[in-house]
């Protein structure tokens, strides 16, 4: 791949990315009630999630689909950023491949282990315990694999890659300063989401907001590299 090839893919995939995450996002909340069902008993979730049918799963592939991307991304940004006054990016691109990572184990879920569970947890045939131990599966799963890993761990993860991305935006002449305070200040906000399972008041608010303005700053960083001439 050449160099401007490289930069045009790196700059198609941060705008692909964080496009497609809200896109998935927007539809699991007009259609699944995403993400305040999560709060709802295991039962409800499982009734809704049954009647999303095969159009709901799909949905989730492509929040699954969206975390992936973030992979490639935080990989093939790192040459635009690293140098010798960036001796941290190393630590950087780790943590966005982490991020990725994370994130897509808390979504996948969804397309493969809820399925099974509802569809036997909505079965005439299955008896009150088998609902029982379905219903403990699913909200153990919830706690640890969603709530655990995909959003506490995805949040510390992003957010951390974002904060040394944004410093290191400071010393490159290629993007704004800016544009490194942007992503600096809505990493912090998406850090505050680890706080709202001890009741931090707005934590989840501002949470949300953060990531609607971490989305448009990968937008932005990805219009800048596609607009540069090397």
């Amino acid at each position: 791949m050449t160099q401007t090839s490289h930069r045009r893919l790196t700059g198609i995939l941060l705008i692909a990315a964080p496009i497609l995450f809200m896109a998935a996002f927007t539809m699991l909340q007009v259609n699944f009630e995403y993400p305040d069902i999560l709060r709802q008993p295991a039962m409800t979730v499982m009734q809704k999630f049954a009647a999303g049918g095969s159009g709901l799963i799909a949905n989730w592939y492509a929040m699954v689909f969206s975390a992936l991307l973030f992979i490639p991304i935080a990989v093939m940004l790192h040459p635009y950023l690293n140098n010798e006054t960036t001796p941290y990016m190393t630590l950087a691109t780790t943590f966005g491949v982490t991020a990725g990572i994370v994130q897509m184990l808390g979504f996948i879920r969804w397309p493969f282990l809820v399925p099974t569970l509802a569809s036997a947890y909505l079965n005439p045939s299955t008896s009150e315990a088998t609902r029982a131990a379905i219903e403990v599966t699913f909200t153990a799963f919830n706690q640890y694999a969603g709530v655990g890993i995909g959003e506490h761990l995805g949040y510390v993860f992003t957010s951390l890659w974002s904060i040394l991305i944004g410093m290191a935006m400071f010393k490159s002449p290629r993007f704004a300063k800016r544009l490194g305070w942007m992503g600096m200040l809505s990493a912090l906000g998406i850090l505050l989401g680890t706080l709202e399972p001890a009741g931090v008041p707005l934590a989840g608010l501002i949470n949300a907001m953060s990531y609607i303005v971490w989305a448009i700053w990968m937008v932005i960083v990805g219009v800048v590299l596609l607009l540069s001439e090397k």
